[in-house]
Parts: structure tokens; C-alpha cells; sequence
């Protein structure tokens, strides 16, 4: 056990308009199961990375380990080699025979070791690279978002893996993945940087009830400070009056006024401006207390959408229906049976590899929204209502490059809307002049779904649309579903998410083989 020590951590990556960190300071434990949580863009994977020495910063980070980090890179030349081939030059000193017990832990069997890499799935690939991970000695590791594009299945064999584990960093923002792995938190607030005991959900709970504080302190100096400025003008008031009475005055009516009275009034409106400035200096102080009360107050902007009405009650009809790409051995799914009515939310579930985009895909090439190059024999009847006006966001996010003014243009955006659209997911106004291709996976992710939730559509169609979406944000867009209804056809694995969000679950499994 070891202390991980940052002090006046201050980090900008160059021709940056904004500082990443700024005079951050903390101390983690080694033995702790960590799990950092932010804000998409607040420089989670830079830490990691500041970790690891890959970035020159001021301050210092002193620490008695060896980090390592996930994922590791894999190379084009790699991919086509089976991971037996490179253990060593993912981590040096990998020792094929520890690989293979970790994956046992994984409940992998070890021959994915000795096929090519390229054609392991998502959860498979992933396995081997925690096992490489896991598989050394007293290195603090630092695991950068280990569960997306990964199935539910997956999800949970990773999830109970983590938890039998300790000394490390965890970057995720499924809240279910988080509850079950860490016993600390790391959060990069709005301003600050805490380190708390307790799992994800003991987090949320003390921050709720902290914000909650916080608005309510708030509440009160606001009064505070108004009643005692209207107290000090009333004062002021009084004793500008008074301090003009000093010379001149009538003596019929002040016919009692003797010499002394001058120097009485003069005395008694110093006391009088004594007291305002007493008032003026405690506004001051309450002033100087509510500054920094709503600092790290994360207050989520209500997001908006319009649906489309569409005159046909079902908008997609799925019956008996089975596809089979050119060439293959095997079906991809069969006897797939299911419809979308006006309302419904539908989440597709299954493995990976089960065809849940595949079918996403089909059903966009039958409605015209988009063509299709993939070659494949169907069977059953899978059609779409005529007119009908799809958003779809796609997992891939690799197309987005250029500036934000272009892509409004190649979508027929207006762009003032989608910036304001993106200022209520929390994106900063310094991020609007940089090229998408130098957004984090997040912002990415927000720029698909700013430009869906703009659309006008019938049916919204999303795949894995939260992949690196903060927990912030996915509570946002909850919200939003919740209280507008749209129908949606998704896919995602955060638990939480789908359980909250779906009317409807569609299960696609594999034909049996």
C-alpha cells in the first residue's frame, strides 16, 4: 500500500485556449478501487495519461508504482497476428501462462489467444487485453472505459472480474458497472476535485444532499443580502435627511433649537453612516460566503425534441423474418417477429455478433433513408410505413471532422440551435472553434445527438448512442424520453438506462448452430 500524491497539478495542451487542470492537488490510495467520474471533456483520460508520462505539466505526482494503462494499442499489423504473437509488447515482461489464468477468471477459454485478433468480437478482444493487464505485479493500473460496444453478457463477466480485484483507477460511466466494482471515487467537479469513500450511488446520494445544502445557503444569503441592503439605503436615506437639518431651520417650528443642536445632529448622523458602513461590510461577508456555494452545482438544462405524428399507428412491421449475408455459413438471426407502434421505445438486446445493427440497418435501407452495400438473402416480411422520416445516430463516430459550421451545413442544421443544443449537454463555448476530430468520444457522441434530438422524425432510431456519454448527460437524455415520448428504436447496454427508458425489450439471439 502507497500514496499517489498530486500537488498543484496544473496541465493545457498546446495552442489550447483553456487549462485542463489548474493547481490541482490530492492524494489516492494504491490499494483502492477507484472510480473517476466527470464530465465528458474535463480531462479524465488526460489524467490518465499525465499518470503514464506521456504529457510534460507543472506540479508533481509522486508515487512508489508502475502504471499501467488500458486500452492498450493495437496495431494494424498486430490485429492480423493471434495476441499469443505480441503479449510481450503489450506489457513487457507478459507472461503467457499468467494471461491465461486471468482469462480463466474471465471465463475465457484460452484458445482466443491463438486466433487472429482481428477476428475476435468486441468482448473478446477486450478480455485478452484485461487479462494482459491483469496479468503483472504490483502495477497500479489505470482502465480507461473497459465496457463499450460490449453486450450485457460481457458486460457482467467484466463486472464481477473488476470486482474481485483492487489498485486501480476505473474510468466508466455506467453507473451499474461502478456500483459493483470501487469502493472510492475521484470526481472532477465543475471547479474542484474531491476523493470520497463509497461506490458510486453513496456518491450520488452525498451530492444530492450536498447541491440540496448548497441551494438552500444559497436561498438564504440571497435574502440575507437583500434585506440588508435595502436596511442600509433606508439608513443612508435617514441620515442624509438628518445631516441636512444641521444648518437652517425655522424658528417658529424649531423655536426649543439651541446652540448645541448642531453638534448633536452631527453626531448622531455619524452613527448613522456608521451603521451603513457596518451594513455595507457585512453584504461584503455575505457576498464572500455565497461565492462558491453553486461552484460544483451540477444543474442540468432540460433538453427538447419533436416528434413527428405519423397517420399509421405501426411504423414498422416485423414478421418471421430471418437474413443471411452473401457467403456465409450461417444466418445471422431468424424468425425474428416484432413491431414498432406510434409511442413505443424498444430496446434491441442481445450479444454481440447476435445482428442488432445489422437489422438497424435493414430497417434504414427499407425506409429510403439509407442505402446499403451489404449483399444478403432474406426471408419473412421486415417493412416500414410509407413517408416515414427517421433520426438515426450511428456507433460510429469516425466520419465527424471539420468544423462545427460545416457539419450544420452537410446536415441542414442551423447552427446558432445546434450550439445552443450543445451548451445544454455541457459543452463549453471555447470547444465550438476547434475541429471535431480533436473532441473527446464523448463530445463526439453529444455532436450525433445534438444534431437527432433537432431532427424533426417519426421514429429515432439510436445505436449505442451513450457510449461515453457522462452519467450526467445520460440522466438528461432519461429525462427527456421520459417526458416526450418519442418512438425509439435503440440499442444500449447500460442497465440502467434501458430499464428505465424501454417499454419494450427485443431479445435477438443467434441461430443455434
Amino acid at each position: 500500500m502507497s500514496q499517489i500524491n498530486v500537488t498543484n497539478l496544473t496541465f493545457s495542451y498546446e495552442g489550447s485556449f483553456d487549462d485542463i487542470f489548474e493547481n490541482v492537488s490530492f492524494s489516492i490510495d494504491t490499494d483502492w478501487k477507484l472510480g473517476f467520474i466527470g464530465r465528458n471533456g474535463k480531462g479524465k483520460t488526460t489524467f490518465l495519461r499525465l499518470l503514464t508520462g506521456n504529457y510534460a505539466y507543472q506540479g508533481s505526482i509522486s508515487a512508489n508504482t508502475t502504471f499501467d494503462y488500458f486500452p492498450y494499442p493495437v496495431t494494424e499489423a498486430q490485429r492480423n497476428l493471434p495476441a499469443s504473437a505480441f503479449l510481450e509488447e503489450l506489457k513487457a515482461g507478459c507472461e503467457e501462462w499468467r494471461v491465461i489464468c486471468e482469462l480463466a477468471q474471465l471465463e475465457e477459454d484460452a484458445e482466443i489467444l491463438y486466433r487472429p485478433f482481428r477476428t475476435l468480437s468486441f468482448g473478446e478482444q477486450t478480455k485478452v487485453l484485461l487479462a494482459v493487464l491483469f496479468s503483472g505485479e504490483n502495477d497500479f493500473l489505470l482502465i480507461d472505459e473497459p465496457t463499450n460496444h460490449l453486450d450485457q453478457t460481457a458486460r457482467e463477466c467484466v463486472k464481477e472480474y473488476l470486482a474481485s480485484k483492487k489498485g486501480f483507477i476505473l474510468v466508466s460511466h455506467d453507473r451499474d458497472l461502478l456500483d459493483a466494482c470501487i469502493d472510492h471515487v475521484l470526481v472532477l467537479n465543475r471547479q474542484t476535485i474531491d476523493v470520497q469513500s463509497g461506490n458510486f450511488s453513496v456518491w450520488w446520494e452525498n451530492k444530492q444532499r450536498k447541491d440540496q445544502f448548497a441551494l438552500s445557503e444559497n436561498e438564504k444569503h440571497v435574502r440575507e443580502i437583500r434585506n440588508l441592503r435595502q436596511a442600509a439605503r433606508r439608513t443612508a436615506e435617514w441620515a442624509d435627511k438628518n445631516e441636512r437639518t444641521k444648518i437652517g431651520y425655522d424658528p417658529i417650528k424649531e423655536h426649543d433649537r439651541g446652540n448645541g443642536t448642531r453638534p448633536y445632529i452631527g453626531a448622531k448622523t455619524k452613527k448613522m453612516q456608521s451603521r451603513v458602513t457596518q451594513m455595507k461590510q457585512r453584504i461584503d461577508r455575505e457576498i464572500e460566503e455565497k461565492e462558491g456555494l453553486l461552484q460544483d452545482l451540477e444543474k442540468t438544462v432540460d433538453l427538447k425534441l419533436t416528434p413527428l405524428s405519423h397517420h399509421k399507428s405501426r411504423l414498422v412491421n416485423i414478421r418471421d423474418y430471418s437474413l443471411q449475408y452473401a457467403g456465409a455459413a450461417h444466418p445471422v438471426f431468424t424468425d425474428v417477429t416484432f413491431e414498432i407502434q406510434n409511442g413505443d421505445r424498444i430496446a434491441l438486446h442481445g450479444e454481440n455478433g447476435c445482428g442488432k445493427s445489422t437489422l438497424i440497418k435493414v430497417i434504414l435501407q427499407k425506409a429510403g433513408i439509407a442505402s446499403s452495400d451489404m449483399a444478403f438473402s432474406e426471408e419473412g416480411i421486415c417493412e416500414t410505413a410509407s413517408g416515414l422520416v427517421i433520426s438515426y445516430i450511428s456507433q460510429d463516430t469516425s466520419g465527424l471532422t471539420g468544423g462545427i459550421s460545416d457539419f450544420c451545413e452537410r446536415k441542414n442544421l442551423d447552427q446558432s440551435l445546434f450550439c445552443a443544443v450543445l451548451r445544454q449537454l455541457d459543452f463549453e463555448r471555447v470547444q465550438f472553434v476547434k475541429n471535431m476530430e480533436d473532441y473527446s468520444e464523448g463530445q463526439k457522441k453529444k455532436v450525433l445527438l445534438a444534431a437527432s434530438l433537432l431532427t424533426p422524425a417519426h421514429l429515432y432510431i439510436w445505436d449505442e448512442p451513450l457510449n461515453y456519454i457522462d452519467v450526467f448527460s445520460r440522466m438528461q437524455i432519461e429525462k427527456l424520453l421520459l417526458e416526450y415520448e418519442p418512438t425509439l428504436l435503440f440499442v444500449e447496454h447500460d442497465v440502467r438506462f434501458r430499464e428505465r427508458v424501454a417499454t419494450k425489450v427485443i431479445t435477438l439471439s443467434p441461430p443455434s448452430r
